[in-house]
């Protein structure tokens, strides 16, 4: 596997390169927002206009007769009379302003009042209703021969100030629910429609125009996945040579294998090289808590792809919806299980459709419902598997053409020294490796860079400020020396490749990292001998110090899973017989297919077994006790010590294996409670 270079993904603008047009586009909502607050505002400060000053009813009645009063105004919806007076009359009246204006008022308020009358002579009083008032008004006109002042009722935007004070509140109410709106379900973040387009595909499309910048060439270890996608891809672009045969295109292809393989880089390299519509989304963009909701995005993202069609449609992680329907036993209708049912039917149901192909990629196939993998939906299963010598050097080569390396950086030996690694890792070493070389102030990243690098990722973070007593310092260079000596003495053992005591991680106290070599099948002498080879720290301590420590807790673990695996599942004990107990689609790990006399039998074997790999591992250090010494010595000087360091001190290796081209993941025992272990391990005792 290859992970992609230091490229940027002009597919889909990130917050750096976005389009600046789209970032400062100006909102609609902002308008309405304004005139919104204009009406408001309006309608709560349009009294303003109407200052003046109060006065009473009798006063009003006296201003009449005098002749001050020019004409009034019946306020019809406020219950008031607006009264303005003779200005001519005012100039010669000084007395009526302190009496409209009342004497005892405060004098900063009399002052205020008095530039609102002076250029604005009105005065307001209540009435209790303007029928009355009117008639009043009459009667008193007529009775004192008074020329009745005009009067005109005025409403003062009485029907616009009604429906104002009614659509207002409901103006108000429908804004703030629709960008509430804007802010729920896959609308949220920017998205137009919130919760109206709730069952909508949330699926990216990479058409013709958008360039995706990674294509085959970027990707390097997965030869044979490549020919396969390579081949989808060269059907949509030229179908007739494959129809002129008979042949179809294939439905889907899965993409299987663990993490960190290259399974989504494949797929944005198939988005690259296709010239076709790609669309792109994960299995869980289709969980929702709303039912009906993922059957809904997936019937709408099938509506898009016929549209576009013929078109790939990516479905990464698709075991979040995929799952094997019937062991939700909780619940008897479960969404997950209508939205594979609804994807099963678009894949291959009645309403088929051509040109539609499906890629998808797990690291769980063996949870995926039996439905979706038969023949017809995902036609192709595309293993994924961590790369191999070749594959990892090209994979190094990759990684490596944006760093500035080291003329005598040996490219072959990182990948000797990395085996198991998928690509994610190796692009991990890399980085890690250029971080190391920056902070050392190098011009170029050479080989110890690239040790070290290898070392964080397999052990974790070097603990330098880690206080350790001389005391516990010495029990741990025993304990590796024990694990050293056993891997270096046992025949079926995998070599030695480095042993170290510098604390790392978050509880590894030292370690002893070995290259096996690669191999698929494991027989009985060869598990044996792993087994023996992971108690030697805990067999070292017993014989040299008398008792056992917390170190060989990891230790523990691996050769309990080496055992039960060799006793359970591969069928090597006698006892047990040639029968596997072991189920991969089984995922209720509690329900044992077997009585309970079998697994005390089975329990028995295990231990059985376990101290006779202690005996031979104690009866092997005994016999080399001036061996392990002389290595414990060594590491409490020098604290990490190489093949060839071991070499020099205790010769060569007895059992010397040939040099293979390939080799597989390096085992790493630690002194500590929680060894660090190597990345994606496929050893024997993980095959279970």
């Amino acid at each position: 596997m290859s992970q992609e270079n230091n490229k940027n993904n002009p597919g889909k603008l990130s917050p750096l390169n976005e389009d600046p047009k789209k970032k400062n586009k100006f909102s609609i909502y902002w308008v309405y927002g304004i005139i919104l607050a204009i009406l408001l505002s309006w309608n709560m400060f349009r009294t303003v206009s109407s200052a003046g000053v109060e006065t009473d009813q009798q006063r009003f009645y006296e201003m009449l007769k005098q002749g001050d009063v020019e004409e009034i105004k019946t306020i019809r919806n406020k219950k008031l009379v607006r009264v303005f007076l003779n200005v001519d009359s005012l100039k010669n009246k000084p007395a009526l302003y302190s009496q409209l204006l009342n004497d005892k008022m405060d004098p900063k308020k009399y002052d205020a009042a008095k530039k609102i009358l002076a250029p604005n002579p009105q005065v307001f009083f209540s009435i209790i209703d303007d029928k009355t008032f009117a008639k009043q008004l009459d009667d008193f006109c007529a009775k004192n021969n008074i020329k009745q002042p005009s009067d005109k009722p005025e409403n003062e935007g009485e029907v616009f100030s009604q429906l104002l004070s009614t659509l207002l509140p409901i103006l108000l109410i429908g804004f703030i629910f629709v960008m509430m709106m804007r802010k729920v379900g896959p609308g949220a973040g920017g998205g137009a429609g919130g919760i109206f387009n709730i069952g909508k595909s949330k699926a990216t499309l990479f058409e013709k125009g958008t360039k995706v910048n990674i294509n085959f060439g970027d990707v390097a270890g997965l030869d044979e996945a490549k020919v396969e996608v390579m081949e989808i891809v060269d059907f949509l672009k030229n179908p007739k040579k494959y129809t002129a045969l008979g042949g179809k295109i294939p439905k889907g292809a899965l993409l299987v294998g663990p993490p960190g393989t290259g399974k989504t880089l494949l797929a944005k390299a198939v988005a690259g090289e296709a010239q076709v519509p790609f669309f792109s989304l994960s299995g869980s963009d289709f969980v929702e808590m709303f039912v009906g909701v993922g059957a809904s995005r997936v019937r709408d993202l099938f509506k898009q792809a016929r549209e576009k069609a013929p078109c790939i449609i990516f479905i990464d992680e698709i075991d979040a919806i995929g799952r094997a329907r019937g062991k939700n036993v909780m619940m008897s209708n479960d969404e997950r299980e209508n939205t594979l049912n609804q994807l099963l039917v678009e894949m291959d149901g009645f309403g088929t459709d051509l040109g539609i192909i499906i890629l998808a990629a797990t690291n769980r196939p063996d949870v995926l419902d039996s439905a979706l993998l038969r023949p017809g939906r995902f036609d192709r299963q595309i293993s994924i598997d961590r790369p191999d010598l070749v594959g990892r050097e090209a994979i190094f080569k990759v990684h490596l053409a944006p760093i500035k390396t080291s003329q005598k950086l040996d490219i072959h030996k990182l990948a000797e020294q990395t085996p198991g690694f998928a690509g994610a890792d190796i692009a991990n070493v890399c980085n890690e490796a250029a971080l190391i070389a920056a902070r050392k102030n190098k011009e170029a990243v050479d080989m110890s860079d690239f040790q070290d690098a290898i070392d964080r990722v397999i052990g974790g973070l070097e603990k330098k400020n880690k206080i350790i007593s001389p005391e516990e310092k010495e029990i741990i260079a025993y304990h590796e020396a024990g694990h050293a000596i056993c891997g270096w003495y046992l025949e079926h053992a995998y070599p030695l490749l480095k042993v170290t005591i510098v604390p790392r991680g978050t509880a590894a106290l030292g370690y002893a990292q070995y290259t096996p070599k690669e191999q698929y099948l494991y027989n009985t002498d060869q598990l044996v001998d792993q087994i023996c080879m992971t108690l030697g720290g805990r067999a070292s301590e017993e014989i040299f110090f008398g008792k056992i420590s917390t170190g060989a807790s990891n230790d523990l673990q691996q050769i309990t899973k080496i055992a039960y695996s060799m006793v359970t599942v591969y069928g090597m004990n006698d006892k047990v017989g040639n029968i596997s107990y072991y189920d991969p689609s089984q995922e209720n790990y509690f329900t044992k297919p077997y009585s309970e006399e079998t697994g005390k039998m089975i329990d028995q074997e295990v231990r059985k077994l376990i101290d006779d790999a202690y005996i031979k591992t104690k009866k092997l250090l005994t016999d080399k006790k001036a061996e392990v010494e002389k290595l414990a010595k060594e590491l409490l000087i020098k604290e990490v010590l190489f093949k060839s360091d071991l070499e020099a001190l205790i010769g060569k290796r007895p059992f010397e294996e040939k040099k293979l081209l390939d080799v597989e993941e390096p085992t790493v025992t630690a002194t500590s409670e929680e060894s660090p272990s190597a990345p994606n391990s496929n050893t024997p005792e993980n095959l279970a």
